[in-house]
């Protein structure tokens, strides 16, 4: 039988010296090294980006408690404006009572003014007519020193009793 070179044969050697080329120039080594590299690269890329979504997690739950303080610092502002405001309310009118009742007193106390001065007024008017009047019927009924006499104790008893 004759040696004969068989394709197949032609492709097993051929596939055979790749092989032993590959492993001579140490290719799966580098493969692995190169895959190696990656994997180590990949997983300092991951191991970052745990540590920035924990920062971004901290950074969340700071500013979600910073918003809550917050909401409860504007509550409690607006808690102290509103009782303020009732405070205020309530010393404007407790002040408009006091300015009322201060002035509803002056008031009272000029009409009780006025009224002593007209009645003292009205006496002395009253006290003149009264006096006018009766010094002309005492000088028209009586005469003389007795008549003068007379009429002189009477003005002076009328001013007594109405002075």
């Amino acid at each position: 039988m004759a040696l004969g070179f068989d394709a197949t044969l032609v492709a097993a050697l051929g596939f055979s010296t790749f092989i032993g080329g590959m492993i001579y120039l140490k290719v799966p080594g580098m493969l692995t090294k190169a895959l190696d590299d990656q994997s180590a690269k990949i997983s300092k890329e991951l191991e970052e980006a745990k540590r920035l979504r924990q920062e971004a997690e901290a950074l969340w739950a700071s500013y979600q408690a910073q918003h809550a303080k917050a909401v409860e610092d504007a509550a409690a502002i607006i808690a102290k404006a509103e009782e303020d405001a009732v405070r205020v309310k309530a010393e404007a009118e407790a002040q408009l009572e006091r300015s009322i009742a201060t002035r509803s007193k002056q008031a009272e106390e000029r009409i009780r003014r006025a009224e002593e001065a007209a009645i003292s007024e009205v006496r002395a008017a009253a006290s003149n007519a009264a006096m006018a009047v009766a010094e002309r019927v005492l000088v028209a009924s009586v005469k003389g020193k007795a008549g003068e006499k007379l009429v002189a104790n009477g003005i002076a008893a009328l001013e007594s009793k109405f002075g």
